[in-house]
Order: C-alpha cells, then sequence, then structure tokens
C-alpha cells in the first residue's frame, strides 16, 4: 500500500501511483502528492492499475484535488483496475474526470 509521485523533467505533468487499498490510511501522502506542485503544471495522472480497492474516503481525495488545482490542471484517471473503476462509475465520478484504460 502506498502513494509514489513521478515528475517529469519539464514539470508539467506528475503522476501519482496508489497501490493497493485507496483509503483513509493514504490520505497524508495522496494530499503531499499534489500540494506542492509546480505552477508549470498542467496534467495530474492519478495511476490507479495497482489499485485493489477505493472507499468514500478515495473519492473525497479526488474530489479535494479538484479542488485544489481548479483549471489549472487536468486530472486523468488512469488504468482503474475492474473493481475501482466499477466505484468511480457507480459514484458518477466518469461525470467528473476523464478515466483511461
Amino acid at each position: 500500500m502506498g502513494v509514489t509521485i513521478e515528475q517529469s523533467s519539464n514539470g508539467e505533468e506528475t503522476t501519482v501511483s496508489v497501490a493497493g487499498r485507496f483509503d483513509y490510511r493514504v490520505y497524508d501522502s495522496f494530499k503531499a502528492s499534489y500540494s506542492s506542485l509546480p505552477e508549470q503544471n498542467t496534467q495530474i495522472n492519478i495511476d490507479l492499475s495497482a489499485t485493489d480497492s477505493m472507499d468514500s474516503s478515495a473519492l473525497g481525495m479526488l474530489l479535494m484535488l479538484r479542488e485544489h488545482v481548479g483549471r489549472a490542471a487536468k486530472i486523468l484517471l488512469v488504468n482503474p483496475t475492474p473493481d475501482v473503476k466499477r466505484v468511480l462509475s457507480i459514484a458518477n465520478f466518469d461525470k467528473l474526470f476523464s478515466i483511461q484504460s
């Protein structure tokens, strides 16, 4: 379980990967992943390919990220597992975020 961050060399793109359960236990590390993004950051990829499951606190964290970046950066949810994609769909997050399989 954990959150890892990769920044592109030009600072325009950040990838945040969440492995294991995406829940309240990763709140601090997830928030830290976007709190100090460079101003030139225009895209944030949330890599969910190694995410086993997510709960309502994870949905809240995604909304907080969206509120934090506003229109300054595009948020893309990347490669969600079938279970995670189902949760996102039930919560209508496919209407709030771009999801790329």
